[in-house]
């Protein structure tokens, strides 16, 4: 091999994100071993040491969410990873993240549920609660990996987009993904590309921490580097501190969404749409039955396509738009009772058919379920 070819290996979806996120910089994990993600905490508190950082097993996933905020207001990239009773917990903390504009990586490695569910098997019921999970209106980016590779990339691009928009960013895995193993790349150090949060360019009596740039994201100092300012999950002003104000809320609420919905593109593949007359819908392990099944479906003369939401949130919705006025019909696979195709169904303005196909018995959606849904809305 020579020095500048990329390594090959052998890894699950949940030892990919470790080695995403020693990539990406992190330099703090608190988490408690639930699974199916329990590989990724076993590999960051093996690892992460040796690089300088900090692993911290905690009593629960509230204190585990709560720990991450700490560290990256002290300017470490922080990380926790959980599933789906944890993922539940740490709500209220990614809320707080989300209002005092604390950038962070949640992973969550998705399980069936609801409660404890069956815990060592695959579902993706976990999407709505991805993007509403925290009360009140928040800024969501969540990335849905489909293979092992792009957990690897998704993750070293979770905190790049945390770190740019000083907001959480949740990786939803599930556990097909988490858990499979596939040869993939590592990528050499001249290939990654890092985003760090924007420091503020004033001294420390003129810093105002939540005072915006025009992109709608305020610079942010480190706590330890001389600047002192308060952190509050109430309504702030630029200053941090509390204001009661209605006024204030809507103020600053708005700018928290607009910083993402109007700066943040939507990531999303598009697989033999040119002229496609129906569009399958799919994400995550399911987008890989889904290729399999377009591909079948066009071996016997169907023209069909495949759309893969990767941010699943902000969700594609100009994609399904344009999709609507050209395809008689969308099809969307998922592990859960409904989800992804109710936002498929705002987005098509009922310009096209909408039609689920829904799988929550523990098994992955197969290639052929899928075509036969395609044949028969064809």
């Amino acid at each position: 091999m020579g020095e500048n070819d990329r390594q090959a290996v052998l890894m699950s979806g949940n030892e990919a994100c470790v080695e995403g996120a020693l990539l990406a910089g992190i330099r703090f994990f608190a988490g408690y071993p639930i699974t199916p993600s329990t590989e990724i905490a076993e590999g960051l508190a093996k690892r992460l040491p040796r690089y300088g950082g900090k692993f911290i097993q905690m009593e629960d996933e509230i204190a585990s969410m709560a720990a991450v905020v700490g560290a990256s207001l002290a300017g470490a990239k922080a990380m926790t990873a959980t599933s789906g009773p944890g993922f539940s917990l740490k709500q209220e903390n990614i809320g707080f993240a989300a209002m005092a504009e604390v950038p962070c990586v949640v992973v969550n490695v998705q399980r069936f549920g609801p409660s404890t569910g069956l815990p060592t098997s695959p579902a993706q019921g976990d999407i709505m609660q991805a993007r509403w999970g925290t009360h009140g209106d928040h800024p969501v980016i969540a990335l849905m990996p489909a293979s092992v590779q792009e957990c690897l990339t998704l993750t070293v691009e979770a905190f790049n987009l945390a770190e740019e928009y000083r907001t959480p960013v949740i990786l939803l895995m599930d556990e097909v993904v988490g858990h499979m193993r596939e040869g993939i790349l590592l990528p050499r150090k001249e290939e990654i590309v890092l985003k760090e949060r924007k420091k503020p360019t004033v001294p420390p009596e003129e810093y105002l921490p939540y005072k915006a740039d025009p992109d709608g994201i305020p610079p942010m100092a480190n706590f330890g580097d001389g600047y002192r300012y308060h952190v509050t999950g109430l309504v702030h002003d630029e200053t941090g501190f509390p204001r009661g104000r209605g006024i204030d809320g809507d103020r600053l609420v708005r700018r928290l969404v607009n910083k993402v919905k109007d700066n943040f593109v939507p990531m999303v593949e598009e697989y033999l749409t040119e002229d496609a007359e129906i569009a399958v819908v799919a994400c995550g392990s399911v987008a890989r039955s889904a290729k399999r099944a377009v591909d079948l479906g066009r071996e016997q003369g169907i023209k069909v396509g495949l759309v893969r939401p990767i941010s699943i949130w902000p969700f594609p919705e100009k994609v399904i738009r344009d999709l609507a006025e050209k395809v008689k019909a969308f099809v969307v696979p998922e592990m859960n009772l409904g989800q992804v195709v109710l936002e498929v169904e705002r987005c098509a303005c009922g310009k096209a058919g909408v039609y689920g196909l829904n799988r929550i018995d523990a098994e992955l959606i197969t290639p052929d379920e899928i075509l036969t849904k395609i044949q028969e809305v064809k």
